[in-house]
């Protein structure tokens, strides 16, 4: 398993991972849009150059189980990670994984105090953040959504 920064490189992966999520319908958080784009040119394109995105590559069969990028100056709500893993690859520990290897490099970016947030109803997403040494602040509600989110600590010093 490692993290790789995504490129034309990975096309076929990312295409993959995109119409798996697709099919499944799920938000795919944390992946900069990647949903709207049908063409990996037009999504690596439109990345914005402040964030920070990994693929998680799952080396024995080349395969993209998820994405996660750092935001280095967050937007409210959305705090300082996002991350998505293939529905069909969930509850193998890749969130964790993939948020322990990140945890490093937010400090290499000065991001000593790093905001995490999940759906309150999202159990799998909030033992993750607690595995990587989350501590909980409060619950708050989004104000566009009305959802109900979990907000989180996580000093990677």
């Amino acid at each position: 398993m490692k993290l790789i920064r995504p490129s034309m490189e990975y096309d076929r992966q990312i295409q993959a991972f995109r119409k798996e999520y697709m099919a499944y319908g799920g938000s795919m958080d944390g992946s900069s849009g990647l949903r709207k784009f049908e063409n990996t040119r037009d999504w690596l394109d439109q990345l914005n150059p402040r964030e920070t995105l990994y693929l998680y590559l799952r080396e024995e069969d080349d395969r993209i189980v998820g994405i996660i990028k750092i935001r280095p100056q967050p937007e409210e709500y959305a705090g300082h990670i996002g991350y998505c893993v293939l529905p069909g690859e969930r509850r193998k520990g890749y969130a964790g994984q993939m948020l322990a290897l990140i945890l490093p490099e937010c400090r290499q970016l000065g991001i000593h105090d790093v905001l995490v947030y999940c759906l309150a109803d999202n159990e799998a997403s909030r033992k993750t953040i607690l595995r990587c040494g989350g501590v909980y602040e409060a619950t708050v509600s989004e104000p566009r959504s009305g959802k109900q989110l979990e907000q989180y600590r996580i000093h990677p010093d």
